[in-house]
């Protein structure tokens, strides 16, 4: 059995050119267990709208996390707590649509207010990640860089069609507009996916106000060389910023080791009494 480390670490800009933060961040990691989570929305819709809809969509989503711990959760086998983790992430995002079209019937200013969606859950060694839109999860290991998500996007399904090229994609006017979010509609369909880690590595959960202006190269740069790692959020946002800073930009870290238990040590103890039998001394090593 492995001893797990997880840390964490956020941060949201409003930018260079914006007026307000539509961006929200949360995360967590729990003192005494391995688990942890980050949670990046970046709203839209008009300042007012965008900035109600993305803490609304991240509160909500906390709020379910944070009650996850319960005595029933951890006394499940990790075949069921997995099921629970996906649930609890199908439900709190459900939820969450809900209260965003809620909020646009009881205040119709916010009528075209929404949200796009990036939430990742570390449970010891278990990864889930569930997305809505073009906010982005990437995991850095020493194999690399890995884009978890695939961006719910038109400028995406042109990729995938071979309409365009990736150098297209970048210069493409429609490039911001997104396929799917949350508050649109009344059923919401998150992608979720999950991993088992077994190394080392660095989560990343970004907005795309990072992501246009970071490629995947100048992404993988920075986890690997910037240390602390946990401190890769303030040079993603500070290099965003210094390219332009035309989008509120948000990064959160969780940072994933994994090490092995120390072997216990058995010392030896003089025996004075009668010699056991060889089978009864090695049940009493192995006890």
């Amino acid at each position: 059995m492995d001893q797990i480390s997880l840390a964490v670490n956020g941060r949201t800009d409003i930018g260079q050119v914006r007026e307000e933060n539509e961006d929200s961040i949360r995360w967590h990691a729990c003192a005494d267990k391995p688990f942890a989570y980050i949670v990046v929305a970046d709203g839209m819709g008009g300042y007012t709208g965008g900035a109600t809809a993305s803490k609304l969509a991240a509160e909500t989503i906390q709020t379910h996390l944070d009650n996850l711990l319960k005595h029933t959760f951890i006394a499940c086998s990790p075949e069921q707590q997995q099921l629970i983790l996906r649930a609890t992430l199908i439900d709190a995002i459900n939820n969450a649509n809900t209260a965003l079209l809620n909020t646009k019937n009881r205040n119709p200013q916010l009528a075209n207010m929404g949200t796009t969606l990036v939430v990742a859950v570390m449970w010891h060694n278990l990864l889930i990640v569930a997305h809505i839109g073009d906010s982005r999860a990437y995991l850095w290991n020493n194999y690399g860089l890995q884009r978890l998500t695939r961006d719910h996007s038109v400028v995406q399904e042109m990729l995938d069609s071979g309409q365009i090229s990736p150098g297209q994609a970048k210069q493409s006017g429609v490039r911001n507009h997104i396929t799917r979010a949350l508050g649109v509609s009344a059923s919401v369909e998150a992608e979720i996916n999950s991993w088992k880690l077994t190394e080392n590595a660095l989560l990343l959960l970004c907005s795309d106000g990072l992501t246009e202006y970071l490629d995947d190269h100048a992404i993988e740069r920075i986890l690997a060389t910037h240390r602390p790692a946990l401190e890769c959020v303030y040079r993603f946002i500070d290099d965003a910023n210094k390219l332009g800073g035309r989008d509120n930009i948000s990064a959160g870290i969780l940072e994933y080791a994994s090490r092995p238990l120390p072997r216990m040590h058995i010392e030896e103890q003089n025996i004075t009494q009668r010699p056991r039998s060889p089978d009864v001394t090695v049940r009493k090593l192995q006890r």
